[in-house]
């Protein structure tokens, strides 16, 4: 098993899917890398040599910030954000969306499952 940027790759896909378990790797910066270093993306990961992942662990480490360095920068970039104030930081800070969408409907994601509304309790009124 390929173990590349603290992530075992899976043992059966091809590498160019294999990549994409690295957090900060997608579709095209592993088509990048690999034809960078002129594999072929079809190889599953199980048939890569170790000379091949050493390769692709150098590309990773030399050219791309991946998994807990990323993850750091961007948990800092939104830190920023909110020490600033901006929008951006106050949308944040109170768990909204960030990009402009409606939140009178929808946003369910960022503002959590509804709460009931409260109802009064009583029945008709009697004079």
């Amino acid at each position: 098993m390929a173990r590349i940027a603290g992530v075992d790759l899976p043992r059966n896909k091809r590498i160019e899917i294999g990549l994409t378990y690295i957090y900060g790797i997608g579709r095209s910066t592993s088509l990048e890398i690999l034809d960078k270093l002129n594999i072929n993306p079809d190889t599953k990961t199980d048939e890569l040599t170790e000379a091949e992942i050493n390769n692709i662990r150098k590309a990773i480490d030399d050219g791309y910030k991946v998994e807990g360095e990323l993850r750091t920068a961007v948990s800092m970039n939104i830190k920023r954000l909110m020490d600033l104030g901006c929008y951006r930081g106050l949308r944040h800070r109170r768990g909204l969306p960030v990009h402009g969408q409606r939140t009178s409907t929808n946003a369910r994601t960022r503002k959590g499952p509804r709460r009931a509304a409260v109802k009064k309790k009583g029945g008709p009124k009697k004079k």
